[in-house]
């Protein structure tokens, strides 16, 4: 979505009187900078003048913030500041192997400027994610000071019988603080789940409106808050300007000729592979052009193996990517007449060390010496071992206008940076909105060519 296309939008959620609404985070700052060419600092700046009562959330992959890479503290801590200074109020974050380390500098930082901090639980299961363990990590949470936790469930693998003895579990520990719940409809159980999670004892649900819900989405708002209304409680949300909402939604989808959700069929392979909905139909496309049409299949099982092999590494990105490839790796090399793991990436390498962090379960000794040639583990906080970067970047890069600039180019090579530069401002019209809804619609559903688009989109 352009900035554009939220003006009309932002307000009428706004209104709706959601605990907080997500603006940036994970892929969105980069798709703002790579692909839309909009500054995405001069975005929490617009939003931030059109949402007047709701925070704006910021969600960070904590020391990595918006990119797979660690980054400098001063970096992280630079940051948090400027989240604040261009209008957030609301820092989400979560680390990707749950190791609470990769987490200080950012929840700090971020406390130290006013921001309300939600820490992330991230959600898989393995014979080493047990209960116990979310009870561990929770705590550790607690001691960096988060106001609230929430469970981060990206895969869609919360099921009815685990929220019943997980989240009475973490609410223990919680005390007073608030338990929310974020997870994708990828298993099709996310809007049930949900509810069982309410009942529980869960305060707070991530939802995304019914036009972008479903599918590897969060569940639908509407139902959302139907079904718990109809369960007797007590949900304090206006649904009239969401119904607007997903009536604007649904018409920038069609104009842009982009899909909306769709509710997804529940696969019990996909408790075992454990990957995101959107990588498995990319991992599909570019095994076509690899030759490997047709062993998609072959693929997941492969990486269901690999991430037993390796300690169980949450399937989130970047670790998502990282087993895959080394899956399609093993797979070819079996072609080849090669064992598994002759071939592994540098990533891979550096996990196994512990480059990455905290590794939840063992890996065994053969193994860990063929992957890393015998290189010694790596004990210290990650983000300790990346030498600060911020005056490196102010000689060799700058002058910057400004520190939000400075940081673009700690995120970005020049290229990008020059690119986003040259765009130019955002642009805030998006000019067929200007119209009463429905009446356009109407118009535009007596034009033949537009009913001839629409059939051919359904």
């Amino acid at each position: 979505m352009t900035t554009a296309m939220m003006r009309d939008i932002a307000p009428r959620l706004d209104r709706a009187g959601f605990e907080a609404i997500d603006l940036v985070g994970g892929a969105v700052f980069d798709v703002c900078v790579r692909y839309l060419r909009e500054d995405p600092w001069e975005r929490m700046r617009l939003l931030s003048s059109w949402v007047e009562q709701t925070p704006l959330i910021i969600h960070t992959r904590g020391q990595s913030l918006f990119t797979f890479e660690f980054f400098a503290d001063d970096v992280v801590e630079l940051a948090a500041g400027r989240f604040a200074a261009n209008g957030m109020r609301y820092h989400t974050l979560y680390e990707a192997l749950n190791d609470m380390r990769n987490l200080e500098i950012p929840i700090k930082a971020a406390k130290r400027h006013g921001l309300y901090v939600v820490g992330g639980l991230v959600y898989t299961f393995s014979p080493v994610h047990t209960d116990q363990y979310y009870v561990r990590k929770a705590k550790d949470l607690l001691k960096l000071g988060v106001d609230a936790v929430f469970l981060k469930d990206a895969s869609g693998l919360l099921t009815p019988e685990r929220v019943a003895t997980l989240v009475p579990a973490v609410k223990k520990v919680l005390g007073s603080r608030p338990l929310q719940i974020h997870t994708h409809c990828n298993s099709g159980l996310a809007p049930y789940v949900v509810l069982q999670a309410v009942e529980h004892g869960v305060d707070v649900v991530h939802t995304a409106t019914s036009t972008l819900a479903n599918g590897v989405s969060h569940s639908p708002t509407e139902r959302v808050v139907a079904n718990l209304r109809r369960r007797g409680h007590d949900v304090k949300i206006d649904v009239a300007p969401i119904a607007e909402v997903a009536e604007r939604l649904a018409y920038i989808a069609g104009r842009e000729g982009k899909p909306v959700g769709t509710p997804n069929e529940y696969d019990e392979f996909h408790f075992q592979h454990q990957c995101p909905g959107g990588m498995v139909s990319n991992l599909a496309y570019q095994l076509e052009t690899m030759g490997l049409k047709g062993r998609l299949e072959e693929i997941l099982e492969e990486a269901w193996h690999v991430r037993e092999d390796l300690g169980y590494p949450i399937v989130v990105s970047p670790f998502a990517q990282y087993i895959v490839t080394q899956a399609v790796l093993n797979v070819v090399g079996r072609d080849q007449g090669r064992e598994r793991y002759d071939t592994v990436p540098d990533e891979i390498r550096l996990y196994v060390r512990g480059g990455y962090g905290e590794i939840a379960g063992p890996i065994d000794a053969n193994l860990y010496d063929k992957i890393t040639r015998g290189a010694a583990p790596i004990k210290e906080r990650p983000g300790a071992l990346v030498a600060p970067a911020l005056e490196r970047l102010r000689k060799t890069r700058g002058p910057f206008k400004s520190d939000d600039d400075l940081l673009l180019a700690a995120f970005y090579d020049d290229a990008q940076y020059r690119a986003l530069k040259d765009a130019g401002p955002i642009k805030t019209e998006y000019p067929l909105l200007e119209t009463p809804l429905l009446t356009l619609v109407k118009e535009l559903s007596l034009r033949p060519s537009i009913r001839k688009f629409h059939m051919v989109q359904n």
